[in-house]
C-alpha cells in the first residue's frame, strides 16, 4: 500500500508501486481531469502538479511520488474556478477539450513562476502540449488573459 496526498487529502492506494500515477488518479481516486494521451510523456494530456511543478503522470510511478499532487480538480472548484480556468472558459479555448487539462496545468505552473510572460514565453511554456483541434490561438489568449 502506498500513501499519496492528492488535492489536499491523503489517500492509501492499493495499486502496485510501479503503477503510473495517472492510473491511480483515474482508476482508484476517480479523478478524471488528467487524460491518457500517449502514455509516453510527450503530449501533456496527463499533466498534474507535484509540489507545484508540472509532471506527466503517465510516466511517474506512484511509488516515486513524494510530494503533494494537485490535479485540475484541485486547482479550482466549480463555485470558485482558478483564474486560468475562468480564462479558458471566457476565451472558449476548448474544442474537444481532451488537451485542456494539460494546457491548464502546464500554464498554471508556468504562470506561478512567471506571472508577466511575453507571448514568446507562453508559446515556449506550452510547446510540449499537443492539441489536435487547432484552438491554439484561443489557448494563448486564455493564458494571456489569466496573466493580466
Amino acid at each position: 500500500m502506498t500513501t499519496i496526498t492528492v488535492n489536499g487529502k491523503r489517500h492509501e492506494v492499493t495499486a502496485s508501486p510501479d503503477t503510473p500515477l495517472l492510473y491511480v488518479l483515474r482508476n482508484e481516486l476517480e479523478l478524471n481531469g488528467p487524460k491518457f494521451g500517449c502514455g509516453l510523456a510527450q503530449c501533456g494530456a496527463c499533466t498534474v502538479h507535484i509540489d507545484g511543478r508540472p509532471a506527466r503522470s503517465c510516466s511517474v510511478a506512484v511509488s516515486a511520488v513524494k510530494g503533494k499532487v494537485t490535479t485540475i480538480e484541485g486547482l479550482g472548484t466549480p463555485e470558485k474556478p482558478h483564474p486560468l480556468q475562468q480564462a479558458f472558459v471566457a476565451e472558449q479555448a476548448a474544442q474537444c477539450g481532451y488537451c485542456i487539462n494539460g494546457m491548464i496545468m502546464t500554464a498554471s505552473a508556468f504562470l506561478a513562476r512567471n506571472p508577466r510572460p511575453s507571448e514568446r514565453d507562453i508559446r515556449a511554456a506550452l510547446d510540449g502540449n499537443l492539441c489536435r483541434c487547432g484552438t491554439h490561438m484561443r489557448i494563448l489568449r486564455a493564458v494571456r488573459r489569466a496573466a493580466a
